[in-house]
């Protein structure tokens, strides 16, 4: 369906049904984190088997991600989007009645198979339904609100946890996906267009080994080490399988996702920085808190307080983010986010003066979101081919979900390592010193960005064809 064959009130309806679902998918992301103990112990499993629960729902979230391409192709927009809503709310139920750790698992597996369409299609609809130079505006509300519910959620999950037990919260998200459910009934509308596709058994099944032993093997080198069996054998697997795919879908007529929309120079360009911005966006979303507790001696709750000026500042930032790039361009919203980028990972080197690192922290929370969302509509903009997008969405959120992977086991590897030097070294703060080597590692690299994105982006401003 043509946007000019939707009203402004049917775009709106549907724009409202792809947000909820997406911040009550996001939600549950970091919800779960301060249920884990609690689930841990009512099914009665190690902690080495409970972090499976969260690990293992990113791990097929990478599976799942290559496969939307398919799915958005060959299936109708409405029935894709109920499937997806579907497949939330029984894994959350299931997960709400689970007394042991298999059932728990199969409930966690739906919901990373919903949340992988949900989050693909909510970019292409909202990229398809509205015009160009309002892309960027609505792209920014979404970024806010997929990044809001993140930041409380595991002070509601604490507090529903404590009241109703870890339970309440799979029920409540059921529940609010329900709601979303009979609003898209009503509302949604085939938006995209579905044609007849055959499905490659052969490369999905290459995909799994590519992008799930990737994100596997990546996971667990911060913990394990590169010379821990299942490690290298994941990673052997994920590099092998991602050099197959490769092959497989240059040479096929009909490829299961479409690496050729890589020809695409502007689509290339927010690819890789997409990939940059996440691999240390992770790496400092996880150092942050560790250093905090672990060395400095705060609480969790302290620690999710002095980081919350940061979340606070992401938040305001997408929506303007995105009227600017509306105006102005993808060019100088980079110049102005990548400088703060840079700025921000440089005030984070001195971690010694607390105001300093949680100002840096902040500054560097509000950049991230001057451009997530801007190289996501600036990349999918410069794919000619309009059937093409799904694939690109696909690939550009797993690609940079890997990213974002190696970039938490690489920054808390250096950390450790240079911790550890320092201990041997008799240095008063080892850990104050890890951090601040991690710190200069994530400064040079967006250094390196900030000069590649000034001078590969173009300054394509979208054209206004009329309100």
């Amino acid at each position: 369906m043509e946007q000019t064959t939707l009203s402004n009130k049917s775009r709106m309806l549907i724009f409202i049904s792809l947000l909820v679902g997406s911040v009550v998918s996001s939600f549950l992301s970091t919800a779960l984190n301060t249920a884990l103990p609690s689930i841990i112990s009512v099914l009665n499993v190690s902690v080495d088997t409970g972090q499976w629960i969260t690990s293992g729902f990113s791990l097929a979230m990478g599976i799942v991600m290559p496969l939307t391409a398919f799915l958005i192709t060959r299936f109708n927009t409405k029935p894709l989007f109920i499937c997806g809503l579907l497949l939330f709310i029984i894994g959350s139920v299931l997960c709400a009645v689970s007394t042991s750790f298999v059932p728990m698992m199969i409930g966690r597996i739906l919901q990373a198979a919903s949340s992988g369409i949900l989050t693909a299609m909510t970019q292409v609809v909202i990229l398809s339904i509205f015009p160009k130079e309002k892309q960027g505006s609505y792209m920014g509300w979404y970024g806010l609100a997929v990044s809001a519910a993140p930041i409380v959620a595991p002070t509601i999950g604490g507090i529903l946890v404590d009241s109703l037990g870890w339970r309440s919260i799979f029920w409540i998200v059921a529940g609010l996906m329900g709601l979303v459910l009979v609003l898209a009934l009503f509302s949604f509308s085939n938006v995209l267009p579905a044609r007849k596709a055959s499905f490659d058994v052969l490369s999905f099944a290459i995909s799994i080994f590519a992008f799930g032993g990737i994100t596997l093997g990546v996971g667990q080198l911060s913990s394990k080490g590169i010379s821990d069996p299942m490690t290298l054998i994941a990673l052997v697997a994920g590099i092998l399988g991602s050099l197959l795919f490769v092959f497989r879908q240059l040479r096929s007529s009909e490829p299961f996702l479409d690496l050729r929309i890589l020809k695409y120079r502007n689509y290339t360009v927010s690819v890789l920085g997409s990939m940059v911005l996440y691999l240390i966006m992770m790496g400092g979303s996880v150092l942050t808190p560790l250093y905090l507790q672990r060395t400095l001696g705060f609480s969790a709750t302290v620690s999710g307080l002095l980081t919350l000026p940061g979340s606070l500042l992401s938040m305001i930032c997408s929506p303007i983010a995105g009227k600017i790039y509306d105006k102005l361009g993808m060019k100088k919203l980079f110049m102005i986010g990548g400088c703060m980028f840079l700025l921000g990972n440089a005030g984070m080197a001195f971690p010694e003066s607390l105001p300093v690192l949680i100002i840096a922290y902040s500054i560097r929370c509000g950049a991230i979101s001057f451009m997530m969302m801007p190289f996501v509509t600036w990349g999918i903009a410069g794919i000619k081919d309009n059937n093409s997008t799904a694939h690109g969405t696909a690939l550009l959120t797993s690609l940079r979900t890997i990213a974002g992977a190696i970039g938490t086991a690489v920054f808390v590897g250096i950390m450790s390592s240079a911790a550890q030097s320092a201990a041997g070294i008799a240095s008063p703060n080892p850990g104050t010193y890890g951090f601040r080597i991690a710190a200069v590692g994530m400064a040079a690299i967006s250094l390196f960005m900030y000069i590649a994105g000034m001078i590969l982006i173009r300054d394509e401003k979208p054209k206004r064809t009329g309100k």
